[in-house]
């Protein structure tokens, strides 16, 4: 399977990228959405990157880069909690530079990635957790057939205040 769209490609992880992703993991604009409260240093992620190759059955993890026809990373797209007995596995996406996004470059990402993850995986299901006012997730989630299974009250602190979080799944 080629996890190759009109706009982007999804590929594995290469030392290269060590610099855009130590960039992206420690944007703290990012840290609402990815749950981070602390920096990565280099060392962390050059270790993520050295065992990147590891096969999603032993990690239950796996991150692709979203790239551009141009071979620029625009952004990473995850499966997380990967649950091989249930047939199920987390997703989140991100697409890093506020310029790239609103070109289809997530919605072309995501739809490779949920035919790899049914077609290839066998997955059963799958799911995300978006908070409630992320309007453009949201939308991006149901455009591509996960439905608001549940709300998780005053989930996410923002500062000094609570936010809810959705719960979106597609199941196959």
């Amino acid at each position: 399977m080629k996890l190759q769209s009109k706009n982007i490609f999804l590929r594995a992880v290469e030392p290269a990228d060590i610099d855009v992703l130590y960039q992206w993991e420690n944007d703290t604009e990012n840290w609402n959405v990815s749950s981070t409260q602390t920096p990565f240093s280099r060392n962390v992620l050059e270790q993520y990157i050295a065992n990147a190759h590891q096969d999603i059955y032993s990690v239950k993890q796996l991150r692709l880069m979203i790239c551009d026809t141009a071979n620029k990373a625009v952004g990473c797209i995850d499966l997380f909690d990967f649950e091989p007995n249930h047939l199920r596995a987390g997703l989140g996406i991100l697409i890093a530079d506020k310029t790239d996004r609103r070109k289809g470059y997530a919605s072309e990402a995501l739809e490779l990635l949920i035919d790899y993850c049914f077609q290839t995986l066998n997955l059963h299901q799958l799911y995300c957790n978006v908070t409630i006012d992320n309007e453009a997730s949201v939308l991006l989630f149901q455009k591509h057939g996960f439905l608001i299974t549940g709300i998780k009250k005053q989930w996410v602190r923002d500062g000094a205040k609570y936010k809810d979080e959705l719960m979106l799944q597609r199941i196959r």
